[in-house]
């Protein structure tokens, strides 16, 4: 004959689909395996990113004296909450110390809408390397600059106004004092995109309205060094009960509900006595807190201070140092990050066993097929010989059934790992946790086809092999 009377690829289909209950288990069975690894792959990969992401070559961050992880997952990741709050005076002195090339101090406690509002002062933007996307960094207190997702789920553009709310979970008592949206970041895919920053001033000055810190004068006294007498009111023993940091529930302790309206109209004229001077603050964010820093006031207060090294020699003398200052915790994000992705490298791992172990049994499944498929179809076998197909054709048309198996798992399998992916991070996205999205590439995804065909020819190998040692001429005597 002219042309050969195999079509292989088809014949193979039709063979694959002659016993379709076990065909799609084990097309399920394989597509479960090769899905976890997916998954496993997709989602390890971008937690690792973001962690590297998020930590913008910060080296230390210096909190209350707590859990170490506690403070870095409050610090830098903002899923968690501050171990309680520190002087401001502990900026300066870490500034003053040769071995430190930055410290940017932040203050918590507050949020919107579920999203963190931080206190901070412009090089937070230049640590993270933040740009804004609409209109102006902040020029004077309570302004704020949103982050690419705050503003997209809230709606709120330049000019807008909002109130935070006391703690970090959404619902809770409101301030009176609104911030001003002045600008939005652009979008960085980390954790910047779901903040609020504001300058230092800001909180100090929302809590001082309500009670829990200085008045409006101290406030004001840090910004510029002005006079103003009002009474602090503060009570010096609990660190949580000050601005700038939260209690172990996450919200505000010793909040006054009962506002003199006097006050408030004193407070405004404050403000207002400041706005010239306050509004020639920074190009990209306000420069109101330098002075902030400077102040010896001991009521004030902040959550947390990140710091970079200047030298190598700093990994060594600096967290030592703040460990033996009284009420201070250093966090070294390299150790606690290794130990975080420790913990959850448990999890991944148990998960990647379970995909091995759905591989395995898959595997064992497809071979017994095969096995038994050989064994009915050795008449069709036969006849195939006799029409001239040679035995390396008969042993290529059984491996191709598995391959063509393994090529429909595969795009089953990257499927739903996407989409599992995209699960979780519609889920941590709900509770303004890490970023992980289901579009995310990976060039390790490569690693399941991989899998898959090696998998399909192991399976293959022995049945194929009988296939091509098949005894035509036996099969042939042998009555049917």
């Amino acid at each position: 004959m002219s042309r050969s009377p195999l079509n292989l690829p088809r014949l193979a289909w039709r063979y694959l689909w002659a016993r379709p209950m076990l065909t799609a288990l084990n097309l399920m069975l394989l597509s479960l395996g090769l899905a976890a690894i997916g998954f496993v792959v997709l989602v390890s990969e971008q937690l690792e990113q973001g962690l590297k992401r998020d930590l913008a070559g910060i080296d230390l961050v210096v909190g209350a004296k707590g859990s170490p992880m506690q403070i870095l997952l409050a610090g830098v990741f903002h899923l968690d909450q501050s171990t309680g709050n520190i002087p401001l005076a502990t900026v300066r002195q870490l500034r003053q110390q040769p071995l430190v090339a930055q410290a940017v101090p932040i203050s918590l406690g507050d949020s919107y809408r579920g999203h963190r509002i931080v206190g901070t002062t412009p090089e937070y933007l230049g640590l993270y390397r933040l740009s804004l996307a609409q209109g102006q960094g902040w020029a004077r207190p309570m302004q704020a600059v949103l982050g690419a997702e705050v503003a997209r789920l809230s709606g709120l553009q330049p000019g807008d106004r909002f109130h935070g709310t006391h703690g970090l979970a959404s619902g809770g008592d409101e301030h009176e004092q609104a911030y001003e949206v002045t600008g939005v970041l652009a979008p960085t895919g980390g954790v910047a995109d779901r903040l609020v920053l504001t300058d230092l001033t800001s909180v100090w000055e929302a809590h001082a309205a309500h009670g829990h810190g200085p008045s409006a004068g101290v406030a004001g006294e840090a910004r510029g060094g002005h006079d103003h007498d009002h009474d602090q009111g503060l009570d010096q023993k609990g660190s949580n009960d000050h601005y700038g940091g939260e209690d172990k529930d996450g919200q505000h302790q010793g909040h006054d509900h009962d506002h003199d309206g006097s006050q408030d109209r004193d407070h405004e004229k404050s403000r207002d006595h400041h706005e010239d001077r306050d509004r020639s603050g920074a190009k990209v964010g306000g420069s109101t807190s330098q002075g902030a820093e400077t102040v010896d006031d001991p009521s004030l207060e902040v959550s947390m201070v990140l710091v970079r090294y200047r030298s190598p020699l700093a990994a060594v003398m600096l967290p030592r140092w703040v460990n033996a200052q009284p009420g201070l915790q250093a966090s070294v994000p390299a150790l606690e990050t290794a130990r975080l992705l420790s913990m959850l490298g448990v999890g991944i791992e148990v998960l990647r066993g379970f995909g091995l172990v759905l591989l395995i049994a898959a595997s064992l499944s497809v071979l017994v097929a095969l096995l038994h498929a050989v064994r009915e179809r050795q008449g069709d076998l036969a006849m195939l010989r006799m029409l001239g197909a040679t035995p390396a054709r008969v042993a290529g048309l059984i491996a191709l059934e598995a391959l063509m198996l393994a090529a429909l798992a595969t795009v089953l399998a990257l499927a739903l790992a996407h989409a599992l992916t995209g699960g979780l991070g519609a889920v941590l996205a709900a509770q303004q946790s890490v970023r992980i999205s289901g579009t995310w590439l990976s060039a390790w995804e490569a690693l399941v086809p991989a899998l898959a065909l090696w998998l399909a020819l192991l399976a293959a190998a022995w049945p194929a092999w009988r296939g091509y040692r098949l005894d035509v001429t036996e099969l042939l005597q042998t009555p049917r």
